[in-house]
């Protein structure tokens, strides 16, 4: 059981890296709603 949550947890961490690298890239297309990025997701910025 502990082997599974440790998997899961390894999992979701890289799929939340993953969104969080696609969402910096990627301007909203409403114009009212642009979410604030999480600090330090600059990084993962393609064009500075």
């Amino acid at each position: 059981m502990n082997n599974l949550i440790y998997t899961l947890g390894r999992i979701l961490a890289g799929l939340a890296l993953f969104v969080t690298a696609a969402n910096v890239n990627i301007n909203c297309t409403f114009v009212a709603h642009q979410p604030k990025l999480p600090h330090g997701a600059e990084r993962f910025r393609k064009n500075k």
